[in-house]
């Protein structure tokens, strides 16, 4: 397992994450028990939640877990959890203001068992909250002890700009990492987003690297799913809806170029996805999401896979989701760019 600092923060964290959106729905206790296990052995330290998985099940589940672990597993394992979706029906059980980041993180706490967490993340912008409300809560729960570091989530360009400018005009806290959607499969992020955080120096936490399972090549073009999947279940699901992403020709081309990677290397069509995201600049930790166990050991392997230039580049090209000439292709870029000859 390879070892980087969670974005601009001094803290070492696994180029691997556990994601624990499954546990308490798609993933018993027990099964969710084994896959923490599992990654603490394999050398796994940073597991990312949120109050919002499963009800709050989610970080019950991680909670009970902590506490049957002796202290030196503990003490491996860097707590990240998330804040601002709904955990109510009244109208302030919502949002970035800290009237609901108060209640949503001391109840975080409670579930975790915890007195602080490491990383506390927005899961997500709030247009109705002023961003000086939600940075200056940040700041005063990093001082207060509960939060190490803070960290955004879902946010665009333009949003994680501000906050940094915000919070560092403000001498606050500055937020050190950002949570995206981001895989072979959505890769707009490099548009404005990555740049954004390379600027500034966040590490990105890339959710959904399997594209919700396309990359794990368990859907084909002349099958529609059905089984113990999620769009087996439910084959109009969000993003990675069947309808929608298989509808994109890019998509079967992408495939096509990652099951040849993987059986060139010996090495299963999710290992390779993760391996080629993992690389990918200011990427800190992939977050990992299975349902089983054997799907994460499966996943695990990624971490001794690296790819060599020819496969990057193959997969880089056949996953270049384009751009128009402005302002993100060619005439764009040409237009933002500078010879220091003068030519």
């Amino acid at each position: 397992m390879e070892y980087r600092t969670l974005g601009r923060s001094g803290c070492s964290v696994s180029s691997l994450c556990l994601g624990t959106m499954t546990f308490g729905a798609e993933t018993a206790e027990a099964g969710a028990h084994e896959q923490l296990d599992v990654f603490v052995e394999a050398g796994g330290t940073l597991v990312d939640t949120a109050d919002v998985y499963s009800a709050g099940a989610a970080e019950e589940i991680v909670g009970r877990w902590l506490a049957a672990r002796p202290a030196d597993v503990r003490d491996r394992v860097v707590l990240a959890t998330k804040g601002r979706m709904p955990m109510g029906t009244e109208p302030n059980a919502v949002g970035n203001s800290r009237r609901h980041l108060r209640r949503a993180l001391d109840d975080s706490l409670r579930r975790l068992g915890v007195e602080h967490v490491d990383l506390y993340q927005l899961h997500a912008w709030d247009p109705h909250t002023p961003l000086e409300e939600t940075l200056h809560f940040l700041d005063d729960a990093v001082h207060a002890g509960t939060i190490a570091y803070p960290g955004l989530s879902n946010f665009t360009g333009w949003q994680v700009q501000k906050a940094i400018d915000l919070a560092e005009h403000r001498h606050w806290a500055v937020p050190v990492t950002l949570q995206p959607s981001y895989s072979l499969l959505v890769r707009q992020i490099e548009f404005e987003i990555v740049p954004a955080c390379l600027d500034n120096g966040l590490g990105l936490l890339p959710w959904g690297p399997l594209g919700g399972g396309w990359l794990s090549g368990k859907y084909t073009r002349d099958q529609r799913p059905e089984g113990a999947t999620r769009l087996g279940e439910d084959p109009g699901r969000g993003m990675e809806a069947y309808d929608r992403v298989g509808a994109q020709e890019r998509t079967w081309d992408v495939l096509e170029a990652v099951q040849d990677v993987a059986e060139a290397r010996g090495a299963s069509m999710a290992q390779v996805a993760l391996a080629w995201l993992a690389a990918r600049p200011a990427v800190t930790s992939v977050i990992l999401g299975a349902r089983t166990t054997e799907q994460l050991r499966d996943d695990l392997g990624a971490a001794d896979l690296v790819l060599d230039a020819e496969e990057t580049a193959r997969l880089d090209a056949v996953s270049d989701p384009g751009a128009a000439d402005y302002p993100y292709g060619e005439v764009g870029a040409e237009q933002r760019s500078r010879d220091l000859s003068g030519a």
